[in-house]
């Protein structure tokens, strides 16, 4: 709401805004905005900005995090730089900047249909309740 009203001040003004808005449900006073602006970033918020600051560098290093460290080895990472934090602060700020580690295993399908080419009748009209036993088998029908 903030970042809303500091970007279309110049436009419209800040009282007009929060009038708008709180006439639209979100009550907001000018005496908020203004309050907001000029308050310093909390400690968290400084706290996070250095931390972040050192995963980019280890993340970077071609020695340490090889651009493939998850959250919990980037916190054994921070630890050994001496820096103590939380292994839930790290993978927080991964996940808030997109970061993620390299996975085992396969992350995409192997095979991708092609739309194009020509496919093999539908049998059963798909209708798949049998009248009986070994009437209606899955090969019968086919995407």
């Amino acid at each position: 709401m903030i970042s809303f009203i500091a970007d279309h001040k110049l436009r419209f003004g800040v009282e007009p805004i929060c009038r708008v808005l709180t006439g639209h449900g979100c009550k907001i006073a000018p005496s908020t905005y203004y309050a907001a602006r000029d308050r310093m970033p909390s400690k968290r918020a400084r706290s996070d900005e250095t931390v972040w600051e050192r995963i980019e560098v280890l993340q970077a290093d071609r020695s340490k995090g090889r651009g493939v460290a998850g959250y919990r080895k980037m916190w054994h990472l921070l630890k050994r730089e001496g820096l103590q934090v939380a292994r839930c602060t790290v993978s927080r700020l991964m996940r808030e900047h997109g970061m993620q580690g390299a996975r085992k295993g396969r992350r995409f399908a192997t095979t991708h249909p092609d739309h194009a080419s020509a496919r093999p009748p539908d049998l059963v009209h798909r209708d798949f309740s049998a009248p009986a036993p070994n009437r209606l088998w899955i090969v019968d029908w086919v995407r």
